[in-house]
């Protein structure tokens, strides 16, 4: 008999497995306590020190591709290189 059989009713147990996207665990990860999403942000950016190049410039690519969709989409807002050095000045004043 095997090891799951009928003889080891209680080794066997019905559980369901959720799949997250990336929006799914960013909309969850936004619900935690500041702390929280800090030590999740911190542990991400460390993730990223291990990656090899290939896999940095791939990573990258794809950044670079997503923020590009944002724009054509309508998405986000473009602020000029401007607008962003006056307000940063404004800031160090």
């Amino acid at each position: 008999m095997g090891f799951l059989s009928s003889a080891h009713p209680t080794f066997v147990k019905s559980f369901t497995v959720e799949i997250m996207d990336t929006l799914t665990i960013e909309r969850e990860a936004l619900h935690l306590p500041p702390s929280e999403r800090a030590k999740l942000a911190h542990s991400l950016l460390l993730s990223l020190e291990n990656l090899s190049d290939a896999e940095l410039h791939e990573a990258w690519l794809d950044e670079a591709q997503r923020r590009a969709d944002e724009i054509d989409q309508g998405l986000v807002e473009l602020i000029s290189a401007e607008e962003v050095s006056a307000k940063a000045r404004l800031l160090l004043k």
